[in-house]
């Protein structure tokens, strides 16, 4: 090749390079002089809507990108010049295109918030969202689609939809606040996220972590028709919400029309959900320390009414399935459905429902019904198998029911104590204060099972027996239920045993007078004919007014008062030959002759029901 060819393409590069050199190096100049901050606000303000005001002047940067760095940003209502500004960043970054800026254009693709505030209100839902604006290619563009979406409601003409480039959001170390009660609150700090859109007509994306109510939370939404489901029609949409008290996730599609509706399948999980009510701030206090909750199910929502079909629920890892129906036609939140489980604790399904039960931890605590005053209940459930504390239940029906101030848990049938249970638990609130109800049946079960279960181990007759417990008090904390519940007690044992007494060795012992301890004589047992006990409950204590068992050649019987709460024993007795009539009279308290007895033997018991111990008062010459 002719070396003067190659000095002139050595030049003509040369001169190229120097032309490229002199544009890069006067980017800068030509952005300062042409780019200049209100043309950078105009084209801000044609996009959002909003009156944009930037307060510093803008700082040109070529490399490694060219953008432009703005500070003092603020986003307003252009009818609100007295309201606080919607948006307002320290600084903004805009990544512009180099060939608009020669040709004296704003084209940015990208807009970088550093420390963003957005100003959000309640609406009339109760979200918290921010202002509307009232122009701007965005709002059109919606205005645009919603004219879409009324023609054809079911299929609107996405090729008529506009296709205006949008581009990436980025915000950083952002807070959003709201004016509550007159004075502005932090919602969410630590905002970061992005958006991106790249065209109004094409699929968007959102992603954003920040600090909500002392977590850490994370929130994706997608969906592949945005400017469809801005516009109220319905869209597909994918939806997560992470936090560590709680996740839920939605994929399906949604309408944000004046009549929303939701359809698709929905999770929601928990590792307590007595932790998710206390961060929530629901205002219902959960009533025990509840264990996972995890909610699986095809949702369908529409008009104030969401519908859970094929519900699968977790409560502590017990599953179980059904449906569940929720209104917001009315003034409370209105829950009804149908549950089936294969094994259940009753207790956590109480305290997730209706936390009507004890806390578990130190001291009883007060009980809160407030929740009553919250929503209304209507929940059916089944259990093949079942717990309420140490009691096994099976073949469990039962229903829990809230509605004006009222919350009732009935137990309607199930298998215990090899017989049958049936139990009400009620909270009833009233200007006085919570009246509470308790009512127990249990027919044809084991006796000795039973009482064991009540905390009752000695002087119990065991056999087959059937046992029905009314308590009615106030439901300030749940030992002032025991302590001041007045009601009935009732129970017939059939033919049985009563266990760990040694009748012969009882009677030796009263003979030789001097008190005793009935754990001295609890090494044997004595067969009965039958048994029955009947009691009335004063202030939490019980009065015996009938407490007999009979044995083929002795009958047993005892009178006085016993205390539930503090479970302590005043009772008389006696030991009497079968068809001897007892000498007591009708207050319970022994005859002033037992002398005229010569075959019974009289004795007190004192003590508590742990413990109690003997102390004879008449001696007589009784056989077993």
């Amino acid at each position: 090749m002719p070396s003067s060819l190659i000095r002139r393409g050595v030049w003509a590069v040369g001169v190229a390079v120097l032309v490229i050199a002199l544009v890069v190096a006067a980017l800068p100049l030509i952005a300062s002089t042409r780019i200049v901050r209100d043309r950078i606000a105009w084209e801000m303000s044609a996009w959002s809507g909003f009156r944009v005001t930037i307060d510093g002047s803008p700082r040109i940067e070529v490399w490694p990108t060219f953008r432009a760095i703005l500070t003092d940003v603020t986003l307003s209502q252009w009818t609100e010049t007295d309201a606080p500004p919607v948006i307002e960043a320290e600084r903004v970054e805009v990544d512009l295109s180099a060939m608009a800026a020669l040709q004296g254009d704003v084209v940015f693709s990208t807009a970088r918030l550093v420390r963003p505030t957005i100003r959000v209100q309640r609406t009339a839902k109760g979200l918290f969202l921010p202002a509307i604006p009232t122009g701007g290619r965005i709002t059109r563009s919606i205005d645009t689609a919603r004219g879409l979406v009324t023609a054809n409601p079911q299929k609107p003409d996405l090729g008529k939809l506009p296709s205006d480039p949008f581009g990436t959001v980025e915000f950083r170390d952002g807070r959003v606040v709201a004016s509550i009660g007159g004075k502005e609150q932090e919602i969410l700090s630590s905002l970061s996220g992005q958006a991106n859109w790249a065209a109004m007509n094409s699929n968007a994306t959102l992603t954003a972590t920040g600090i909500w109510r002392g977590e850490s939370v994370a929130v994706d939404f997608a969906s592949a028709k945005p400017l469809v489901f801005f516009a109220g029609g319905a869209a597909p949409i994918t939806l997560s919400f992470k936090a560590a008290p709680a996740s839920f996730s939605f994929d399906g599609v949604a309408s944000m029309s004046d009549n929303a509706y939701f359809d698709g399948q929905a999770k929601f999980a928990a590792p307590s959900l007595r932790r998710v009510l206390e961060w929530s701030q629901a205002g219902i206090a959960p009533g025990a320390a509840i264990g996972a909750v995890s909610v699986a199910s095809k949702v369908t929502a529409a008009a104030g009414r969401v519908k859970f079909e094929n519900t699968t629920v977790a409560l502590d890892n017990n599953p179980g399935m059904g449906a569940l129906d929720f209104s917001f036609s009315e003034a409370l939140p209105v829950i009804s459905g149908t549950l089936a489980f294969d094994t259940l604790d009753l207790r956590s399904f109480l305290s997730a429902f209706t936390p009507i039960t004890p806390t578990g931890e130190a001291g009883p605590g007060e009980i809160d019904t407030s929740f009553a005053d919250k929503i209304n209940l209507d929940l059916r459930l089944s259990a093949a198998h079942a717990t309420a504390g140490p009691v096994q239940l099976a073949d469990v029906a039962a229903t829990a029911q809230v509605k004006n101030g009222l919350a009732v848990f009935d137990i309607s049938d199930a298998s215990a104590f090899g017989g049958n249970i049936q139990s009400s638990l009620r909270f009833d609130r009233k200007p006085e204060g919570t009246q509470v109800e308790i009512r127990l049946l249990a027919s044809d079960v084991d006796g000795g099972a039973f009482a064991t279960a009540a905390g009752m181990t000695r002087l119990v007759p065991v056999g087959t027996a059937t046992v029905s417990v009314i308590l009615k008090g106030p439901g300030r904390s749940w030992n002032s239920i025991f302590e001041n519940a007045d009601g009935s007690v009732s129970a017939t044992v059939g033919p049985g045993a009563l266990t760990r007494l040694n009748l012969p060795a009882f009677l030796k012992h009263t003979e030789q007078g001097g008190f005793f301890a009935l754990d001295d004589v609890a090494d044997g047992t004595l067969p009965i004919d039958g048994a029955e006990i009947k009691a009335s409950i004063s202030k939490g204590v019980a009065r015996l007014d009938k407490a007999e068992a009979n044995s083929a050649k002795s009958k047993i019987w005892l009178s006085g008062i016993a205390s539930y709460a503090g479970r302590g024993l005043a009772l008389s007795g006696g030991v009497t030959p079968s068809g001897q009539p007892a000498q007591q009279q009708p207050s319970g308290q022994p005859t002033s002759q037992p002398a005229q007895a010569p075959n019974q033997s009289l004795f007190f018991v004192g003590g508590t029901w742990s413990t109690p111990f003997i102390s004879p008062i008449s001696r007589g010459v009784s056989g077993e």
